[in-house]
């Protein structure tokens, strides 16, 4: 099936070995980590298959804070 974007971002007291092995699984699951966010935030973005969101989904409240599509941001010309 095809993997989604998505941003996940991981309740503060997850350490980072613990993400580590959420991206593990992820990569394990055919998924891919396009980014990780361990300075701004406790999180990665990732292609996710639909299996994967579910589980992680259903994580929120636990060790996930957050998970959200990741949408492409495009900067809008002003002009005066």
């Amino acid at each position: 099936m095809a993997a989604d974007k998505y941003i996940v971002v991981f309740e503060d007291n997850v350490t980072p070995a613990m993400v580590d092995e959420y991206a593990k699984s992820i990569t394990d699951s055919g998924g891919e980590v396009v980014n990780r966010f361990d300075n701004v935030l406790n999180g990665f973005s990732a292609k996710i298959s639909p299996e994967k969101f579910a589980e992680f989904n259903s994580l929120q409240g636990g060790v996930i804070k957050y998970i959200g599509a990741r949408r492409s941001l495009r900067p809008h010309l002003i002009r005066d």
